[in-house]
């Protein structure tokens, strides 16, 4: 039995398979660190004098990054004993940076400037937004130009001593970021000076950081206010005692204009308490200037001085929930939706 001749693929499908090679879309680009360091003229310190002006830092850029098109970019200050690996790590910052196509700016502290590798937030000069503030802050401008990040979506995170030098860049360079993330820290202006620093965090702001709150206010363009701010606090934090949360809450109240009447703070425009699966207790009290939410706290019962929901191979992380990386992501992205 004679079997016919295979047929000749036609005109058309050679074409199509010609152009389907021609054109196949290439596996995306997996996430990769890349290294910089910068300078800044106003970035001297004067607890560390001798310290250049200048930090080196790290930039993850996700999974699929096209050049041409401006991402956002988050800023994430690690904490003191910390490095940019180990809290990128911790946080899992890579995978939220994939899951959203965002750029990562992990700023480095040296030990030329600190023996314990913490930022310098009661610095005098970095109070003033000069110091260490000024040297972040133009990384996050050449981190901006370099990578094209979205110049109206850069999103500022911290942790512990990064926090605290996340407040002070938030309220001094309020024009570069969109909103703020603030995971166990203090205010603006707590303390001046290592001792006072260690003092304030144990049992609160030893400074009237209200009226830095104004001073910074009156000082920033109204275009880039308000800058929403969200804050996570562990009850049992035995390092930054819980009185700096509320202080720094106070604080953004002030700067985005809701100044508190009197000691107590505000009642909240809505008020939530959640168990969450772990066990532990989440009490998120939300702030609106009309209809922004502009600030809001989270407070986790039995959350100690550690991110909650992190990676527990890694120092400063706690694996039970509630996940503060998705809290400040879903933050972040519900900023999304409007521009300054």
């Amino acid at each position: 039995m004679s079997h016919p001749a295979p047929r000749a693929p036609s005109l058309w499908a050679s074409l199509h398979g010609f152009f389907k090679r021609l054109f196949r879309r290439a596996p995306p680009p997996p996430g990769r660190f890349e290294r910089g360091s910068k300078f800044s003229w106003r970035g001297w310190i004067g607890t560390a004098p001798w310290a250049w002006p200048a930090r080196d830092y790290l930039v993850y850029v996700p999974r699929g990054h096209a050049g041409w098109r401006r991402r956002p970019l988050v800023v994430l200050l690690h904490g003191c004993r910390q490095t940019p690996e180990e809290i990128a790590a911790g946080t899992r910052i890579t995978d939220l940076a994939d899951g959203h196509g965002w750029l990562v700016l992990l700023p480095r502290q040296t030990t030329h400037a600190n023996a314990w590798a913490c930022w310098n937030w009661f610095d005098r000069r970095t109070v003033a937004g000069k110091g260490e503030a000024a040297i972040v802050a133009a990384q996050v401008r050449a981190a901006r130009r370099l990578y094209r990040g979205h110049p109206r979506r850069i999103f500022l995170l911290g942790m512990s001593a990064g926090a605290g030098l996340g407040a002070v860049l938030a309220l001094r360079s309020a024009k570069l970021f969109a909103a703020v993330g603030l995971h166990s820290g203090v205010p603006c202006g707590a303390a001046v000076g290592a001792a006072a620093a260690m003092q304030a965090m144990a049992s609160g702001p030893l400074g009237d950081v209200d009226a830095i709150g104004r001073e910074a206010r009156g000082e920033t363009s109204p275009r880039a206010l308000p800058l929403p701010v969200c804050i996570v606090h562990g009850e049992r934090d035995n390092v930054v005692a819980g009185a700096n949360s509320t202080a720094l809450l106070r604080q953004f109240l002030v700067f985005n204009g809701l100044p508190p009447e009197g000691e107590a703070l505000p009642e909240a425009d809505a008020l939530s308490v959640t168990q969450d699966p772990s066990g532990r207790t989440v009490t998120t009290e939300d702030y609106r200037l009309g209809a922004q939410l502009v600030a809001r706290r989270i407070r986790v019962s039995a959350l100690g001085h550690a991110w909650s929901g992190g990676d527990g191979a890694f120092a400063y992380n706690d694996p039970e929930g509630p996940d503060a990386t998705a809290l400040f992501a879903a933050f972040f992205a519900a900023q999304l939706g409007g521009e300054r």
